[in-house]
C-alpha cells in the first residue's frame, strides 16, 4: 500500500500533465509550495518537471489520498520511495527509465525526510 501510493502520485502525474499542465500555475506567492518544496535545487527541478501535476506544488496530491507526499518518509523508508519511483506500481508508472540514477536518488532521499520526523 505505501508503494502504491508513490506509484499513483507519480502515474497521475503522468496522466494529468496532458489533462492538468502544470499544477496550479505558481506565479509567486506560494507559501505553502516553498515550504513543501525545500530541498535541493536539482531534486526540486526533477520533480517539478516529473512529479508535480499528480503531487502538487504542497505534496499533498492531486489524485487522491495516495499521491500525499507529505508525509511519506514515516510511512516508507528511503528504499521503498527509491523503488516505487523505479518500478512504479498498479497506480503509478515507474520512472525508471525516464530519471537518470542519481535524480531517482535524489528524489528518493528527499522524499525520505518528508514526515520522516513525526514518526520518530
Amino acid at each position: 500500500m505505501k508503494k502504491a501510493l508513490l506509484i499513483a502520485a507519480l502515474f497521475g502525474a503522468v496522466s494529468l500533465v496532458a489533462a492538468c499542465g502544470s499544477s496550479g500555475g505558481s506565479g509567486g506567492g506560494g507559501e505553502s509550495q516553498g515550504a513543501a518544496l525545500d530541498g535541493p535545487e536539482a531534486t526540486v527541478a526533477v520533480f517539478k518537471s516529473n512529479c508535480i501535476s499528480c503531487h502538487g506544488t504542497d505534496l499533498k496530491g492531486k489524485m487522491g489520498p495516495d499521491s500525499d507526499l507529505t508525509a511519506v518518509g514515516a510511512k516508507m523508508t528511503r528504499d521503498e520511495i527509491e523503488k516505487q519511483i523505479k518500478d512504479g506500481s498498479a497506480k503509478m508508472p515507474g520512472f525508471g527509465k525516464m530519471l537518470k540514477e542519481d535524480e531517482i536518488a535524489g528524489l528518493a532521499d528527499w522524499l525520505a525526510t518528508k514526515g520522516a520526523t513525526a514518526s520518530q
